[in-house]
């Protein structure tokens, strides 16, 4: 209703709209649906020739003790929107000058972005994420980016910890306000307003009912021109799972429910019906953005975390550049991950956090992919540059180039892929060699207690400091003077060296000693 309205499509295509209005049952077999007309419960047989569902997806309710409790809702469409906004003026009106209390279950996209929205709004806001991570489609320390940000603002993170119930609270005198108890056992403060964002699933029982097949989790069956195996029966958007092109099994499929995707299918699914077109969908990558406050996060593809469960090999590198050149003003710095496969340079996917330029690098990398790119690719690609804008050698050039040392092996490195930097330090004969400048260290603090300190542009002249049969893992501000200290170490004899990859700005502060752990 926001674009077009039933009437525009009416004049302007001849369409038949019908909004406030359900199907409640299809009939495959005469090729009919029943529609309910939601404000009067009139309802009314329709006939089809070709019947497109395009049901989508329903925010998951899990079943919770409390979750119907007036003030809970759930977001899915602009009727959700405005019932939250007119709860929230009412109770912000009730309350005068005291501050209104909201807690989010879930940290995704939906519940990160409702966040930022309920802070404009003066409220306190605590979000709760079953997962050890907020933003789950981000690893783990890129994730961290956003959740210092979080906190900075003044939000309440609880991470690693579920809602077990929601129930009336018993220390306000407002008997709408919410007591919400985890997991753990620990109870938040009385909140006047629960966001659920923990999901969403196939909006398909309906469609199950039908006879229409569906998956164990309730996704719609469909082959690669969205039909279903039921004659003159198509399914697009949420509801639907598609190939996962980056995977060696091209029958191997995932649901990714993103706007962009499933505005595709449909046009495609047209083209099919009325041209005969026979288009195949050639699955999704998955590119998704969030703005959360000054940062914008974004990925394509797969995270580590999927790929570990697929047992496939897969290395990654952190890079650290400015969104433009850096000796024109008001460069922001950009958290880029890119992970590929070491054996191949086959791309997986790519994350980055920054302020500015960063859905920018991954829709190159969502490009790159889609065009079967390899990571020696990505350092060779022609991209623009002006000083205001970029730089000669772009992120995506360097995060290629990066990854090209790793693939033709002039470096091997710890902090990503099978080689974490915690499982390497669980090795006491294993040193940190920080080749930071004194002055760097002294305004950040060093990367861990007992580190050496030796700055690249002394490693020569100092290198009989170090044992040449020692283990090393090296480190700077962002991984290059880590790269050029490991290159000269190793053309003098050094041979159990490691780089850091993305070193302290990925990995600042966060490095112990398994012993050391509190």
């Amino acid at each position: 209703m926001s674009v077009q309205t039933p009437q525009s499509l009416r004049a302007r295509l001849n369409l038949d709209v019908r909004v406030n209005t359900r199907v409640v049952k299809i009939d495959t077999a005469k090729k009919n649906v029943t529609a309910r007309d939601e404000s009067t419960g009139a309802e009314a047989v329709i006939s089809y020739d070709e019947l497109v569902l395009a049901v989508g997806a329903e925010p998951f309710k899990p079943p919770i003790p409390g979750i119907d409790r007036p003030g809970n809702f759930a977001l899915r469409n602009l009727q959700d929107m405005d019932s939250i906004v007119g709860w929230i003026d009412k109770k912000q009106k009730a309350l005068k000058d005291e501050k209104m209390h909201c807690i989010v279950a879930g940290a995704g996209f939906v519940g990160l972005e409702m966040v930022e929205q309920l802070l404009r709004r003066n409220m306190t806001v605590f979000v709760v994420e079953m997962m050890p991570q907020i933003l789950g489609p981000l690893d783990p320390e890129m994730a961290a980016i956003l959740e210092r940000d979080l906190v900075d603002a003044g939000v309440n993170v609880v991470t690693g910890d579920a809602i077990k119930e929601i129930r009336q609270a018993v220390a306000s005198s407002d008997p709408e306000a919410s007591e919400v108890v985890l997991g753990s056992g620990r109870v938040l403060p009385p909140s006047q307003m629960v966001i659920l964002g923990l999901g969403v699933r196939p909006d398909t029982k309906m469609i199950a009912d039908a006879g229409i097949p569906c998956t164990p989790r309730g996704h719609i069956v469909v082959d690669d021109e969205m039909k279903t195996s039921v004659a003159n029966v198509w399914a697009v958007g949420d509801a639907i799972e598609v190939n996962n092109p980056m995977l060696p099994d091209p029958e191997e499929r995932w649901a990714v429910p993103l706007a962009g995707p499933a505005n595709r299918q449909g046009r495609m699914v047209a083209d099919n019906i009325f041209l005969n077109a026979k288009r195949k969908y050639k699955g999704t990558y998955g590119a998704s953005v969030v703005r959360m406050f000054k940062n914008i996060a974004s990925c394509v593809g797969m995270n580590e975390k999927m790929l570990k469960a697929k047992g496939l090999p897969f290395e990654s590198v952190h890079v650290h550049p400015g969104s433009h050149a850096g000796y024109f003003p008001g460069a922001k710095a950009i958290n880029f991950k890119l992970i590929f496969n070491p054996q191949t340079g086959q791309i997986w996917g790519a994350q980055a956090v920054g302020e500015d330029g960063v859905e920018k690098r991954i829709d190159v990398i969502a490009t790159a992919m889609q065009g079967g790119m390899l990571v020696e690719d990505l350092a060779n690609l022609e991209l623009c540059y002006a000083p205001p804008v970029g730089s000669a050698k772009d992120p995506v050039n360097m995060a290629g180039m990066a990854a090209q040392n790793l693939v033709e092996g002039l470096v091997t490195q710890v902090g990503t892929g099978a080689r974490t930097i915690q499982e390497l330090l669980k090795d006491p004969q294993v040193k940190i060699l920080d080749v930071r400048n004194p002055s760097e260290i002294e305004a950040t603090g060093p990367i861990m207690e007992g580190a050496i300190n030796i700055p690249l542009n002394d490693i020569r002249s100092r290198i009989d400091e170090l044992d040449k049969d020692g283990k090393y893992v090296i480190t700077c501000l962002s991984g290059q003077r880590g790269y050029y200290a490991y290159r000269t170490l190793k053309q003098k004899g050094f041979k159990h060296i490691d780089n850091l990859s993305g070193a302290y700005k990925t990995w600042g502060h966060t490095l112990t000693r398994p012993s050391d752990a509190k």
